[in-house]
C-alpha cells in the first residue's frame, strides 16, 4: 500500500485519540480489579487499594489542578480529542464517581470481611471489648490528646487553614446553656499511625473513631452535635520558572512550601454531610459542588501500607528473591576483578528477577573503593531513603575520586527528599548539579572512569530504564546494561558534559537523546517499517503512549499494513481496531503484581528487516519528548537482544494479567485460556539465569514456539 497523507489521518477527527486523563482513570479501575480479586493474596489486594489511593491524590494534585488552572486562565485550546478542560472535569467528575462506588465495594465487601475471617479485624469504636476500650483510653490520653489542637469556627475565630492531604475532623459542638451551636475543626495528627493497632495484634481501629469517642475531653461541658470526618486536596504540582532563578535549589525549597497553600481542588467526605456543613466548607474552599467526593471507605486509604506489613505468609504473595546473575555470582570478587569481568562483554540486568543490589549497587560500591577508578558520573532522578548508592558516592569523593552527580531537584512529590540528598553530596565534596533549566532529567546513567593495567582508560557504563532506588527496584520492572563499548563511553561522556557544563550537541554515535533526535529518531523507525507494507512489524513496550504525532505515525504504520504490537501499562491515547485506521494496532495492558516500569522498542521481524531493538527511559508523551532529558539505547549484541525480545514475547502472550484496549476506548479483561503468566515465567527464567549461561535450560524450549512477529503461538 502506497503513503497515506497525513490529512487522510485526519479526517477521522479528534475521536482518534482517547483522553488522557480519562485513560488514567480506566488505569485506576484496573488496579482495582486486582483489589477485587478473590484469586490475590488478601493483603496484596490491601496493598492495591493503598496504591489506588495514592495514584487518585496525585491525580488530583497534578492533573485535575491544571485544568482547573486553565478553566480560571479561560484557556480554550481543545485536547487532541476535542475535549476543553471544562468538559474533561466533567468527565473525570463521571468517572471518578464510579471509581470511588467501585473502592467502597472492594472496601466493604471484600476486604474489610476477608481480612475478618482471616483474623484480621478493623473494629468500629462500639466493637471494643473492655480491656481494648481501656487500653485506647490511655493511648489517647497519653498519646493522642497533648497533639491535638480544635479550632473553632464562629464570628471571632476565622476559618482555619486546610492543608493539603491533612485528614480533619468537623464537629458540631454545642453550648446546653444557650443552645447555640459552633463548629470545631481538629487535625487528626498525621505523625500517628493510621490504623492503631490493639493488644493481640490482629485487631485495629481508626484513629479518627478514637479521637471522635473523646471528643469530649476537647470540649468539656459541651454537648457533641454531629462529626464529619474530611479531606481536601491541593495544587502541588510546582510552578518552576527556574531560568529566572538564581539558586533553584533555594527555588524549589520555596515552592515546596508554596505547595502547601496551593488551591482547593477535591474535598472528600465520609459518609454523606449535611447540607449545611458541605456548603460551609465549599465556601470556605472556594470550590464548586462538584468539587465534593462521598466515600462509603475511609479516606485516605494509603494507611493500608500499616496493615500490608502484617508478617502473614498465607496473605501474602510468596516472598520473591532476586536472583544473582551468574556472572555476578562471585560476591566475594575484588574491584579489580569486578571490573574485569565488565570487561568481558557488554551484560544485561532484569529487575526484580535479578538482583538489583548485587549488580547495580555492587557496581557503584566498587567504583568508589577501587584506588584505579578515577571518576564517577550520575545521574539520580529518584533514590530510596537509605541509599546504598549515596553511600558510595560519599566515600568516593571523600576519598579523592572525582564525583559528579545530576540530582533532579525537580523529580515531582521527590523534590525534598532529593534536596537533602544533594545537600549531604555536596558537604562530602561531590559536584552536584541540579538539571537544567526548563528540562527535567530523566535520564538513568552512570559513567566510571578507570585507569586499567596498562595504562589506558576505560569507561564501564551503566544505562537503564529505572531510577537508582533500591526500594523500588524490588518491585518495579525493568531493565538495565553494563557495557565499556567504546561507543557508548564516549556518548555518556558527552551526555554529561552537556548535563554539567555548557554544550549544544545532540547527534552521538550510539544513545538518541531527548529533547533533540529522540522523537525523530522513532518516527524515522516507525516510517521504515510502514514503508515494508505488511512486511514491517512494531512492537512498543511503554508506561504511557500520548503523543498525537507518535500515534498519527502508528495509525499510517497500520493504514499501509504494518503489524503494532503496544504495550502500554497506564495511558493510552491512541484508539486501536477502527476500521480503516488501526485495524494493525494491538494494545494490551499488563497489571500485576510487580509494576512493568521497562520501555521497549522493537522495529522490524528478521524476515523483512533486521531487528533493532532499543532500550531506555522515556515514554511516548510530549514531557518525555520535548521536556526531558531522555535516551534510548540499541541493544546490540544478538544474546542480550534475544533477551529483550523474550520479555516482549512473553507480554504479548501473557493471558493472566492482561487487559485489551478496543476500538471503542474501553478496557477488557483478556480471557486466560492458554494461563501464560509472564511475571511468573520471567521468575523462572531468572532462576535459570543463575545457572551458567552454556547450560542447557528449557528457555530457549518454551520460547521456540513463540512469535516475535504476533506473540501467538504457532
Amino acid at each position: 500500500m502506497g503513503f497515506i497523507s497525513q490529512r487522510e489521518i485526519e479526517e477521522f477527527g479528534s475521536h482518534r485519540f482517547i483522553n488522557r486523563e480519562l485513560s488514567w482513570i480506566d488505569f485506576a479501575f484496573r488496579i482495582a480489579d486486582l483489589a477485587g480479586d478473590d484469586s490475590i493474596p488478601l493483603l496484596e489486594r490491601a496493598k492495591f487499594l493503598a496504591i489506588i489511593s495514592s495514584g487518585i491524590d496525585e491525580f488530583f494534585q497534578v492533573r485535575v489542578a491544571g485544568l482547573k488552572d486553565q478553566l480560571a486562565a479561560g484557556v480554550r485550546s481543545l485536547t487532541p480529542d476535542g475535549l476543553s478542560s471544562r468538559d474533561q472535569l466533567k468527565a473525570i467528575r463521571a468517572k471518578m464517581s464510579m471509581l470511588i462506588e467501585r473502592i467502597d465495594e472492594i472496601y466493604n465487601k471484600g476486604i474489610v470481611p476477608g481480612l475478618s475471617q482471616s483474623g484480621i479485624h478493623i473494629l468500629e469504636y462500639n466493637d471494643l471489648d473492655k480491656d481494648e476500650l481501656e487500653f485506647v483510653h490511655q493511648l489517647f490520653l497519653r498519646t493522642i490528646f497533648p497533639v491535638l489542637t480544635p479550632l473553632s469556627v464562629d464570628p471571632t475565630h476565622p476559618f482555619p487553614y486546610i492543608s493539603n492531604l491533612s485528614l480533619n475532623l468537623l464537629v458540631r459542638v454545642i453550648d446546653p446553656l444557650s443552645e447555640i451551636s459552633r463548629f470545631a475543626r481538629i487535625k487528626v495528627p498525621a505523625t500517628l499511625p493510621r490504623f492503631i493497632k490493639l493488644p493481640g495484634g490482629s485487631r485495629f481501629i481508626l484513629l479518627e473513631q478514637v479521637i471522635s469517642a473523646h471528643l469530649s475531653q476537647l470540649f468539656p461541658e459541651m454537648e457533641i452535635g454531629d462529626i464529619y470526618v474530611f479531606r481536601v486536596s491541593r495544587n502541588a504540582d510546582l510552578t518552576l520558572e527556574e531560568e529566572e532563578a538564581d539558586d533553584l535549589l533555594a527555588f524549589v525549597e520555596m515552592e515546596l512550601r508554596r505547595r502547601r497553600f496551593g488551591r482547593a481542588v477535591k474535598l472528600d467526605f465520609y459518609g454523606v454531610p449535611d447540607p449545611d456543613v458541605a456548603n460551609l466548607l465549599l465556601k470556605e474552599l472556594r470550590l464548586h459542588p462538584d468539587d465534593i467526593y462521598c466515600c462509603d471507605h475511609p479516606l485516605d486509604l494509603s494507611g493500608f501500607w500499616g496493615i500490608y506489613a502484617l508478617e502473614r505468609p498465607g496473605l501474602h504473595d510468596p516472598d520473591w528473591i532476586p536472583v544473582t546473575p551468574q556472572v555476578f555470582a562471585d560476591a566475594d570478587a575484588e574491584p579489580g576483578e569486578f571490573f574485569a569481568m565488565l570487561r568481558g562483554g557488554d551484560i544485561l540486568v532484569h529487575h526484580p528477577y535479578e538482583s538489583f543490589s548485587a549488580t547495580v549497587e555492587r557496581f557503584i560500591e566498587h567504583a568508589a573503593a577501587d584506588p584505579d577508578v578515577l571518576a564517577i558520573k550520575q545521574t539520580l532522578y529518584r533514590t530510596s531513603g537509605d541509599s546504598r548508592i549515596v553511600a558510595s558516592l560519599i566515600k568516593a569523593a571523600e576519598s579523592g575520586k572525582q564525583v559528579a552527580v545530576l540530582v533532579e531537584v525537580k523529580a515531582r512529590f521527590d523534590e525534598k527528599a532529593n534536596i537533602a540528598w544533594a545537600r549531604a553530596l555536596e558537604e562530602a565534596g561531590v559536584h552536584v548539579v541540579y538539571g537544567l533549566a526548563g528540562l527535567k532529567t530523566h535520564l538513568k546513567a552512570v559513567l566510571v572512569v578507570r585507569l586499567e593495567p596498562d595504562g589506558s582508560t576505560l569507561r564501564y557504563c551503566h544505562l537503564g530504564t529505572g531510577n537508582y532506588n533500591s526500594g523500588t527496584a524490588r518491585s518495579y520492572e525493568d531493565i538495565g546494561l553494563f557495557t565499556t563499548n567504546e561507543e557508548v563511553g564516549s556518548d555518556l561522556s558527552e551526555v554529561f558534559n552537556l548535563l554539567t557544563g555548557f554544550s549544544k550537541r545532540i547527534d552521538y554515535r550510539k544513545l538518541v537523546l531527548a529533547p533533540g533526535r529522540l522523537r525523530g529518531k522513532i518516527l524515522s523507525l516507525i516510517e521504515e517499517q510502514a514503508s515494508l507494507g505488511e512486511g514491517g512489524y512494531i512492537a512498543l513496550k511503554v508506561n504511557g503512549l500520548v503523543d498525537p504525532e507518535i500515534i498519527d505515525a502508528l495509525y499510517d504504520a497500520s493504514i499501509r499494513g504494518a503489524k503494532v504490537d503496544l504495550i502500554v501499562r497506564s495511558i493510552c491515547s491512541l484508539r486501536p481496531g477502527v476500521a480503516g485506521l488501526s485495524e494493525n494496532i494491538s494494545v494490551k495492558s499488563i497489571v500485576s503484581k510487580f509494576l512493568e516500569h521497562s520501555r521497549i522498542f522493537v522495529f522490524g521481524n528478521d524476515e523483512s528487516s533486521p531487528v533493532k531493538v532499543f532500550v531506555g527511559s522515556a515514554d511516548l508523551m510530549q514531557r518525555n519528548l520535548d521536556r526531558r532529558i531522555e535516551a534510548i539505547f540499541p541493544i546490540e549484541d544478538h544474546e542480550l537482544r534475544e533477551r529483550v525480545l523474550e520479555v516482549v514475547r512473553l507480554d504479548l502472550a501473557d493471558d493472566c494479567s492482561s487487559w485489551e484496549l478496543d476500538s471503542d476506548g474501553d478496557w477488557q479483561k483478556i480471557a486466560t485460556t492458554k494461563k501464560i503468566d509472564a511475571q511468573n515465567q520471567l521468575q523462572r527464567l531468572a532462576d535459570q539465569s543463575a545457572i551458567p549461561l552454556r547450560r542447557p535450560s528449557r528457555r530457549s524450549r518454551f520460547f521456540s514456539t513463540f512469535s516475535i512477529r504476533s506473540g501467538i503461538e504457532k
